[in-house]
């Protein structure tokens, strides 16, 4: 690790402190959407192995860029049908599986020879008209589904509540989220991973139980309006 990315180094400070006081690791995925090769291989050379895009072609281009780093790429964005074999194919992990119909497209696109798809269930919970994600009733019934391919694992839930100033009710989000998590943990063994929590409340989020937490805008800086929050 090199010193060279200081917004990087602050940030991994910050989540190690948060987990030392929750007393559990936390990962950091680096939200890397709309942002050149160069920025991700920058913040690569700080240490940082994980990077999570939206955009598939966007991603596969980056993906070949960078072949020489070994990166562990996520798919954090909503997933169309018609992506799931590039997905299958190209990602290390799926963290926006939210229905039934994306599963089978997964299985079969995923080779034996690679290791299984990591999945996390996005779970829609404030219940956002405008947002991806499953409702968290219907989180037993998709995991079932997952659970029973070898071509898929299970590790756990992904959600981005609802955005706003009242941290209160993140922070109520959050805590519904761990409660899900523990539920679906209980189940199976393979589950481990809570991503939640962003730039702005990842701390939050920790407290609650994030396993893991995507950060965008502290790791790479102010994104365009277009590129939405992270």
């Amino acid at each position: 690790m090199n010193n060279s990315n200081p917004a990087y180094l602050a940030l991994s400070r910050r989540i190690d402190a948060a987990a030392h006081r929750a007393g559990h690791d936390v990962r950091l995925l680096a939200v890397s959407k709309t942002k050149p090769a160069v920025a991700i291989r920058d913040v690569a050379s700080a240490g940082q192995r994980a990077f999570g895009e939206n955009y598939v072609q966007e991603a596969l281009g980056k993906q070949r860029e960078l072949a020489d780093l070994g990166l562990e790429w996520h798919m954090i964005g909503p997933l169309q049908s018609n992506k799931c074999r590039q997905v299958a194919e190209h990602f290390d992990w799926l963290q926006s599986l939210d229905r039934e119909k994306l599963i089978a497209p997964l299985i079969r696109y995923r080779r034996e020879d690679k290791p299984p798809l990591n999945v996390l269930i996005q779970v829609n919970i404030d219940d956002e008209t405008s947002k991806s994600g499953c409702a968290p009733d219907q989180i037993d019934a998709l995991a079932q589904k997952i659970m029973g391919s070898p071509r898929l694992l299970l590790r756990g839930l992904m959600a981005i509540p609802e955005p706003g100033p009242d941290m209160h009710k993140r922070r109520r989000a959050f805590a519904r989220m761990r409660e899900l998590f523990e539920a679906l943990r209980d189940r199976d063994a393979s589950v481990d991973t809570l991503s939640m929590g962003m730039s702005d409340d990842f701390e939050i989020a920790i407290e609650e139980g994030a396993t893991m937490v995507r950060a965008g805008t502290a790791v790479f800086g102010t994104r365009s309006p277009k590129a939405g929050r992270v």
